[in-house]
Protein backbone atom coordinates (compact mmCIF):
# COMPACT_ATOMS: atom_id res chain seq x y z
CA UNK A 1 0.00 0.00 0.00
CA UNK A 2 1.26 3.43 -0.94
CA UNK A 3 2.13 5.75 1.93
CA UNK A 4 1.18 9.31 1.02
CA UNK A 5 3.69 11.92 2.12
CA UNK A 6 1.93 15.14 3.04
CA UNK A 7 3.13 18.67 3.69
CA UNK A 8 0.95 21.06 5.68
CA UNK A 9 0.86 24.84 5.84
CA UNK A 10 -1.46 25.93 8.62
CA UNK A 11 -1.75 22.95 10.97
CA UNK A 12 -4.90 24.08 12.74
CA UNK A 13 -7.87 22.19 14.07
CA UNK A 14 -9.56 21.87 10.69
CA UNK A 15 -6.63 20.32 8.82
CA UNK A 16 -6.02 18.00 11.75
CA UNK A 17 -9.64 16.84 11.49
CA UNK A 18 -9.28 16.23 7.75
CA UNK A 19 -6.03 14.30 8.23
CA UNK A 20 -7.66 12.13 10.87
CA UNK A 21 -10.61 11.47 8.57
CA UNK A 22 -8.21 10.52 5.79
CA UNK A 23 -6.50 7.99 8.02
CA UNK A 24 -9.84 6.69 9.29
CA UNK A 25 -10.99 5.75 5.78
CA UNK A 26 -7.77 3.98 4.86
CA UNK A 27 -5.15 6.48 3.78
CA UNK A 28 -1.66 5.37 4.74
CA UNK A 29 -0.07 8.75 5.33
CA UNK A 30 2.76 10.56 7.01
CA UNK A 31 3.13 14.28 7.59
CA UNK A 32 6.57 15.07 6.24
CA UNK A 33 6.69 18.64 7.53
CA UNK A 34 4.59 21.65 8.40
CA UNK A 35 4.60 25.44 8.46
CA UNK A 36 2.92 26.82 11.57
CA UNK A 37 4.45 28.62 14.53
CA UNK A 38 1.60 27.45 16.78
CA UNK A 39 0.20 24.20 15.32
CA UNK A 40 -2.94 23.89 17.44
CA UNK A 41 -3.99 20.78 15.52
CA UNK A 42 -0.90 18.89 16.62
CA UNK A 43 -2.43 17.71 19.89
CA UNK A 44 -5.34 15.92 18.20
CA UNK A 45 -2.95 14.27 15.76
CA UNK A 46 -0.58 13.22 18.56
CA UNK A 47 -3.45 11.59 20.44
CA UNK A 48 -4.09 9.50 17.32
CA UNK A 49 -0.42 8.66 16.90
CA UNK A 50 0.15 10.89 13.87
CA UNK A 51 3.40 12.87 13.81
CA UNK A 52 3.63 16.29 12.24
CA UNK A 53 7.18 16.17 10.87
CA UNK A 54 9.69 18.99 11.19
CA UNK A 55 8.55 22.58 11.40
CA UNK A 56 9.71 24.74 8.48
CA UNK A 57 10.01 28.52 8.61
CA UNK A 58 7.93 29.12 5.45
CA UNK A 59 6.28 27.40 2.50
CA UNK A 60 9.39 27.60 0.32
CA UNK A 61 11.40 25.75 2.95
CA UNK A 62 8.64 23.17 3.31
CA UNK A 63 8.53 22.50 -0.43
CA UNK A 64 12.31 22.28 -0.51
CA UNK A 65 12.03 19.44 2.01
CA UNK A 66 9.85 17.45 -0.38
CA UNK A 67 8.85 15.76 -2.50
CA UNK A 68 5.30 15.52 -1.20
CA UNK A 69 2.33 13.71 -2.68
CA UNK A 70 -0.05 16.36 -1.39
CA UNK A 71 0.25 19.87 0.05
CA UNK A 72 -2.57 20.80 2.43
CA UNK A 73 -3.37 24.48 3.00
CA UNK A 74 -5.22 25.09 6.26
CA UNK A 75 -3.91 28.54 7.13
CA UNK A 76 -6.27 31.37 8.13
CA UNK A 77 -8.23 32.63 5.15
CA UNK A 78 -6.23 35.83 4.67
CA UNK A 79 -3.14 33.73 3.87
CA UNK A 80 -4.77 31.37 1.35
CA UNK A 81 -4.04 33.41 -1.77
CA UNK A 82 -0.33 33.86 -1.04
CA UNK A 83 0.05 30.19 -0.13
CA UNK A 84 -1.82 29.08 -3.25
CA UNK A 85 0.17 31.41 -5.49
CA UNK A 86 3.43 29.98 -4.20
CA UNK A 87 2.21 26.39 -4.21
CA UNK A 88 1.00 26.60 -7.81
CA UNK A 89 4.62 27.05 -8.88
CA UNK A 90 5.42 23.56 -7.59
CA UNK A 91 4.25 20.26 -9.04
CA UNK A 92 2.62 19.01 -5.86
CA UNK A 93 -1.17 18.49 -5.85
CA UNK A 94 -2.91 20.92 -3.49
CA UNK A 95 -5.76 20.54 -1.04
CA UNK A 96 -7.02 23.95 0.14
CA UNK A 97 -9.59 24.50 2.84
CA UNK A 98 -12.63 26.63 2.06
CA UNK A 99 -13.11 29.43 1.37
CA UNK A 100 -10.53 29.19 -1.39
CA UNK A 101 -9.64 32.90 -0.95
CA UNK A 102 -10.92 35.81 1.14
CA UNK A 103 -11.60 38.75 -1.21
CA UNK A 104 -12.95 39.48 -4.69
CA UNK A 105 -9.57 40.83 -5.81
CA UNK A 106 -7.91 37.59 -4.70
CA UNK A 107 -10.61 35.59 -6.48
CA UNK A 108 -9.96 37.21 -9.85
CA UNK A 109 -6.19 37.08 -9.38
CA UNK A 110 -6.32 33.37 -8.55
CA UNK A 111 -8.58 32.73 -11.55
CA UNK A 112 -5.98 34.34 -13.79
CA UNK A 113 -3.19 32.27 -12.24
CA UNK A 114 -5.15 29.07 -12.82
CA UNK A 115 -5.86 30.03 -16.44
CA UNK A 116 -2.49 31.36 -17.48
CA UNK A 117 -0.13 28.51 -16.72
CA UNK A 118 -0.02 24.75 -16.18
CA UNK A 119 -0.50 23.90 -12.53
CA UNK A 120 -0.93 20.89 -10.27
CA UNK A 121 -4.43 19.69 -9.35
CA UNK A 122 -6.21 21.90 -6.82
CA UNK A 123 -8.81 20.26 -4.58
CA UNK A 124 -10.95 22.59 -2.45
CA UNK A 125 -12.48 21.44 0.84
CA UNK A 126 -16.09 22.32 0.13
CA UNK A 127 -16.89 19.31 2.23
CA UNK A 128 -20.65 19.26 1.73
CA UNK A 129 -20.19 18.21 -1.91
CA UNK A 130 -19.05 14.82 -0.59
CA UNK A 131 -21.98 14.16 1.77
CA UNK A 132 -24.21 11.26 0.79
CA UNK A 133 -27.37 13.27 1.45
CA UNK A 134 -26.14 16.13 -0.75
CA UNK A 135 -25.25 13.74 -3.56
CA UNK A 136 -28.77 12.31 -3.34
CA UNK A 137 -30.31 15.80 -3.41
CA UNK A 138 -28.29 16.77 -6.48
CA UNK A 139 -29.07 13.48 -8.22
CA UNK A 140 -32.82 14.06 -7.80
CA UNK A 141 -32.70 17.71 -8.78
CA UNK A 142 -30.47 17.17 -11.80
CA UNK A 143 -32.39 14.03 -12.78
CA UNK A 144 -35.57 16.08 -13.05
CA UNK A 145 -37.46 14.46 -10.16
CA UNK A 146 -38.55 17.85 -8.82
CA UNK A 147 -39.31 19.41 -12.19
CA UNK A 148 -38.31 23.05 -12.49
CA UNK A 149 -37.00 24.48 -9.22
CA UNK A 150 -39.16 27.44 -8.26
CA UNK A 151 -37.93 28.47 -4.80
CA UNK A 152 -35.73 27.42 -1.90
CA UNK A 153 -35.62 28.17 1.81
CA UNK A 154 -32.36 27.35 3.55
CA UNK A 155 -31.06 27.73 7.09
CA UNK A 156 -28.02 27.26 9.26
CA UNK A 157 -28.65 27.79 12.96
CA UNK A 158 -25.72 26.99 15.24
CA UNK A 159 -25.79 25.83 18.86
CA UNK A 160 -24.37 28.30 21.42
CA UNK A 161 -20.94 26.69 21.77
CA UNK A 162 -20.31 26.71 18.03
CA UNK A 163 -21.27 30.35 17.71
CA UNK A 164 -19.18 31.28 20.73
CA UNK A 165 -16.22 29.45 19.20
CA UNK A 166 -16.54 31.56 16.04
CA UNK A 167 -16.81 34.71 18.17
CA UNK A 168 -13.50 33.82 19.87
CA UNK A 169 -11.64 32.17 16.96
CA UNK A 170 -9.71 34.12 14.29
CA UNK A 171 -12.83 33.91 12.10
CA UNK A 172 -14.30 36.71 14.24
CA UNK A 173 -12.35 39.31 12.23
CA UNK A 174 -12.82 40.30 8.60
CA UNK A 175 -9.14 40.88 8.00
CA UNK A 176 -8.45 37.24 8.90
CA UNK A 177 -11.60 35.35 7.92
CA UNK A 178 -13.48 37.53 5.45
CA UNK A 179 -16.97 37.29 6.92
CA UNK A 180 -19.18 35.01 8.95
CA UNK A 181 -21.07 33.76 5.89
CA UNK A 182 -17.96 33.41 3.72
CA UNK A 183 -16.22 31.09 6.13
CA UNK A 184 -19.27 29.25 7.36
CA UNK A 185 -21.62 28.74 4.42
CA UNK A 186 -19.73 29.30 1.15
CA UNK A 187 -20.18 25.57 0.48
CA UNK A 188 -23.96 25.88 0.88
CA UNK A 189 -23.98 28.56 -1.81
CA UNK A 190 -21.81 26.35 -4.01
CA UNK A 191 -24.55 23.72 -3.87
CA UNK A 192 -27.40 26.22 -4.24
CA UNK A 193 -25.94 27.16 -7.63
CA UNK A 194 -25.92 23.49 -8.60
CA UNK A 195 -29.54 23.12 -7.50
CA UNK A 196 -30.54 26.22 -9.47
CA UNK A 197 -28.49 25.14 -12.46
CA UNK A 198 -26.95 28.60 -12.74
CA UNK A 199 -25.12 31.24 -10.73
CA UNK A 200 -26.91 33.83 -8.63
CA UNK A 201 -27.89 36.88 -10.65
CA UNK A 202 -28.77 39.28 -7.81
CA UNK A 203 -28.58 39.29 -4.01
CA UNK A 204 -29.72 41.31 -1.00
CA UNK A 205 -28.97 40.85 2.69
CA UNK A 206 -29.59 42.05 6.24
CA UNK A 207 -27.65 41.16 9.37
CA UNK A 208 -25.45 42.35 12.18
CA UNK A 209 -23.88 41.57 15.55
CA UNK A 210 -26.45 41.46 18.34
CA UNK A 211 -25.73 38.13 20.07
CA UNK A 212 -22.04 38.11 20.98
CA UNK A 213 -22.09 41.72 22.08
CA UNK A 214 -21.01 42.76 25.56
CA UNK A 215 -23.57 45.56 25.58
CA UNK A 216 -26.45 43.07 25.42
CA UNK A 217 -28.54 43.22 28.59
CA UNK A 218 -26.16 45.86 29.88
CA UNK A 219 -23.35 43.30 29.99
CA UNK A 220 -25.21 41.05 32.44
CA UNK A 221 -25.12 37.94 30.23
CA UNK A 222 -25.95 34.59 31.78
CA UNK A 223 -23.06 32.18 31.19
CA UNK A 224 -24.29 28.95 32.73
CA UNK A 225 -26.50 26.26 31.25
CA UNK A 226 -29.59 25.10 33.12
CA UNK A 227 -27.66 22.05 34.38
CA UNK A 228 -24.94 24.22 35.90
CA UNK A 229 -22.29 23.68 33.21
CA UNK A 230 -20.34 26.73 32.08
CA UNK A 231 -21.40 28.13 28.70
CA UNK A 232 -19.78 29.83 25.72
CA UNK A 233 -16.16 28.76 26.33
CA UNK A 234 -16.02 24.97 26.16
CA UNK A 235 -13.93 24.76 22.98
CA UNK A 236 -10.31 25.76 22.46
CA UNK A 237 -10.58 28.69 20.05
CA UNK A 238 -7.18 28.07 18.45
CA UNK A 239 -4.79 30.59 16.92
CA UNK A 240 -5.15 34.26 17.97
CA UNK A 241 -8.07 33.37 20.21
CA UNK A 242 -10.04 35.93 22.18
CA UNK A 243 -10.78 35.14 25.80
CA UNK A 244 -14.43 36.15 25.80
CA UNK A 245 -17.04 35.65 23.09
CA UNK A 246 -18.95 38.75 24.20
CA UNK A 247 -16.03 41.13 24.77
CA UNK A 248 -13.64 40.76 21.85
CA UNK A 249 -12.60 42.60 18.70
CA UNK A 250 -15.17 40.67 16.66
CA UNK A 251 -16.32 42.67 13.62
CA UNK A 252 -18.29 40.10 11.61
CA UNK A 253 -22.00 39.35 11.88
CA UNK A 254 -23.41 36.76 14.24
CA UNK A 255 -26.74 36.54 12.39
CA UNK A 256 -27.60 37.27 8.78
CA UNK A 257 -30.31 36.73 6.19
CA UNK A 258 -29.96 36.77 2.42
CA UNK A 259 -32.19 36.75 -0.63
CA UNK A 260 -30.83 35.54 -3.94
CA UNK A 261 -32.27 35.29 -7.43
CA UNK A 262 -30.89 32.71 -9.83
CA UNK A 263 -31.42 33.68 -13.44
CA UNK A 264 -34.79 35.40 -13.74
CA UNK A 265 -37.02 32.80 -12.20
CA UNK A 266 -35.64 30.98 -9.12
CA UNK A 267 -35.66 32.53 -5.64
CA UNK A 268 -33.72 31.60 -2.51
CA UNK A 269 -34.12 32.78 1.09
CA UNK A 270 -31.30 32.01 3.52
CA UNK A 271 -31.27 32.51 7.29
CA UNK A 272 -28.21 32.05 9.52
CA UNK A 273 -27.91 32.52 13.28
CA UNK A 274 -24.90 31.63 15.42
CA UNK A 275 -26.57 31.01 18.79
CA UNK A 276 -29.80 29.03 18.82
CA UNK A 277 -31.47 26.56 21.15
CA UNK A 278 -32.75 24.46 18.22
CA UNK A 279 -29.87 23.61 15.89
CA UNK A 280 -30.82 23.40 12.24
CA UNK A 281 -29.27 23.11 8.82
CA UNK A 282 -32.07 22.55 6.35
CA UNK A 283 -32.85 23.03 2.68
CA UNK A 284 -36.50 23.20 1.56
CA UNK A 285 -36.57 22.85 -2.24
CA UNK A 286 -39.88 23.43 -4.01
CA UNK A 287 -40.18 22.30 -7.62
CA UNK A 288 -43.06 22.15 -10.07
CA UNK A 289 -43.29 18.36 -9.72
CA UNK A 290 -42.11 17.61 -6.18
CA UNK A 291 -40.82 19.02 -2.91
CA UNK A 292 -37.71 17.92 -1.03
CA UNK A 293 -36.51 18.73 2.48
CA UNK A 294 -32.88 17.96 3.27
CA UNK A 295 -32.25 18.03 7.03
CA UNK A 296 -28.46 18.13 7.11
CA UNK A 297 -28.24 18.42 10.89
CA UNK A 298 -30.10 15.12 11.38
CA UNK A 299 -28.92 13.60 8.08
CA UNK A 300 -32.34 12.73 6.71
CA UNK A 301 -34.44 13.64 3.71
CA UNK A 302 -38.16 13.91 2.89
CA UNK A 303 -39.49 13.79 -0.67
CA UNK A 304 -42.99 13.84 -2.10
CA UNK A 305 -44.47 14.56 -5.49
CA UNK A 306 -46.93 17.42 -5.72
CA UNK A 307 -49.86 15.17 -6.69
CA UNK A 308 -49.08 12.35 -4.23
CA UNK A 309 -51.33 11.99 -1.20
CA UNK A 310 -49.45 9.25 0.60
CA UNK A 311 -46.73 9.58 3.17
CA UNK A 312 -43.55 11.34 2.02
CA UNK A 313 -40.58 9.20 1.10
CA UNK A 314 -38.15 9.23 4.03
CA UNK A 315 -34.45 8.52 3.73
CA UNK A 316 -32.23 8.21 6.80
CA UNK A 317 -28.52 8.56 6.05
CA UNK A 318 -27.36 7.93 9.62
CA UNK A 319 -23.80 8.51 10.74
CA UNK A 320 -24.57 11.56 12.87
CA UNK A 321 -21.49 12.97 14.60
CA UNK A 322 -20.90 15.49 17.37
CA UNK A 323 -19.19 17.94 15.00
CA UNK A 324 -22.30 18.15 12.81
CA UNK A 325 -20.46 17.01 9.70
CA UNK A 326 -22.15 13.59 9.92
CA UNK A 327 -19.42 11.70 8.09
CA UNK A 328 -18.76 14.39 5.49
CA UNK A 329 -15.04 14.61 6.34
CA UNK A 330 -14.64 10.87 5.81
CA UNK A 331 -16.61 11.02 2.56
CA UNK A 332 -14.43 13.90 1.33
CA UNK A 333 -11.33 11.92 2.28
CA UNK A 334 -12.54 9.05 0.09
CA UNK A 335 -13.29 11.44 -2.78
CA UNK A 336 -9.83 12.96 -2.40
CA UNK A 337 -8.16 9.55 -2.47
CA UNK A 338 -10.12 8.56 -5.58
CA UNK A 339 -9.02 11.77 -7.30
CA UNK A 340 -5.39 11.34 -6.26
CA UNK A 341 -5.40 7.78 -7.59
CA UNK A 342 -7.05 8.83 -10.85
CA UNK A 343 -10.20 6.76 -10.26
CA UNK A 344 -12.71 9.63 -10.23
CA UNK A 345 -12.77 13.41 -10.51
CA UNK A 346 -13.00 15.40 -7.28
CA UNK A 347 -16.57 16.68 -6.75
CA UNK A 348 -15.70 20.38 -6.84
CA UNK A 349 -13.46 22.39 -9.17
CA UNK A 350 -11.56 25.56 -8.20
CA UNK A 351 -13.83 27.62 -10.47
CA UNK A 352 -16.86 26.41 -8.49
CA UNK A 353 -15.19 27.45 -5.24
CA UNK A 354 -14.37 30.88 -6.66
CA UNK A 355 -17.97 31.40 -7.79
CA UNK A 356 -19.36 30.33 -4.41
CA UNK A 357 -17.04 32.71 -2.60
CA UNK A 358 -17.88 35.62 -4.88
CA UNK A 359 -21.59 34.99 -4.34
CA UNK A 360 -21.21 35.28 -0.58
CA UNK A 361 -18.94 38.33 -0.92
CA UNK A 362 -21.69 39.99 -2.94
CA UNK A 363 -24.21 39.12 -0.21
CA UNK A 364 -21.97 40.84 2.34
CA UNK A 365 -21.58 43.82 0.02
CA UNK A 366 -25.36 44.05 -0.32
CA UNK A 367 -25.78 44.01 3.46
CA UNK A 368 -23.23 46.77 3.98
CA UNK A 369 -24.62 48.94 1.18
CA UNK A 370 -28.28 48.32 1.95
CA UNK A 371 -28.83 47.60 -1.73
CA UNK A 372 -29.53 44.83 -4.21
CA UNK A 373 -26.27 43.77 -5.88
CA UNK A 374 -26.31 42.69 -9.53
CA UNK A 375 -23.85 39.83 -10.01
CA UNK A 376 -23.76 39.71 -13.80
CA UNK A 377 -20.67 42.01 -14.05
CA UNK A 378 -18.94 39.76 -11.49
CA UNK A 379 -19.53 36.65 -13.60
CA UNK A 380 -18.35 38.38 -16.77
CA UNK A 381 -15.14 39.34 -14.99
CA UNK A 382 -14.65 35.87 -13.48
CA UNK A 383 -15.23 34.07 -16.77
CA UNK A 384 -12.81 36.40 -18.50
CA UNK A 385 -10.17 35.72 -15.82
CA UNK A 386 -10.71 31.96 -16.14
CA UNK A 387 -10.26 32.05 -19.93
CA UNK A 388 -6.71 31.12 -21.04
CA UNK A 389 -5.15 33.96 -22.98
CA UNK A 390 -7.77 36.49 -21.90
CA UNK A 391 -5.19 38.73 -20.24
CA UNK A 392 -2.86 38.68 -23.24
CA UNK A 393 -5.77 39.33 -25.62
CA UNK A 394 -6.89 42.25 -23.48
CA UNK A 395 -3.39 43.78 -23.56
CA UNK A 396 -3.19 43.37 -27.32
CA UNK A 397 -6.60 44.94 -27.83
CA UNK A 398 -5.68 47.85 -25.61
CA UNK A 399 -2.54 48.44 -27.60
Amino acid sequence: MKTWRIGVVGLGQRIAAVLLAMREVGWALEVGGHVDATPVGAEALAQAGVGIGPRRRNLAALLAGGPFDLLMIGSPNHLHFDHLREALEAKTPIFAEKPIVRTAAESFALARLLAERPHPPVYVGLVMRSMAIVKEVLARVEGGALGAIISMDATEHLPPEHGAYLARNWRRRRDWGGSYLLDKVCHDFDIFARIAGRRASAVASFGGRRIFDGARRGGAIERTYADGEAAFALRDAGWAAANDAFFSDMDVTDHQTALARYGEDMALAFHANSCTALQERRWYIAGTEATLIADLARNRMLFRRVLDRGRPERLEFGGRTADGHNGADQAMALDLLAAMEGRAPFPVAPADALAAGLTVMAIDEAMEAGAVVDLEPTWARLDSALTPGAKAAGVAAAG
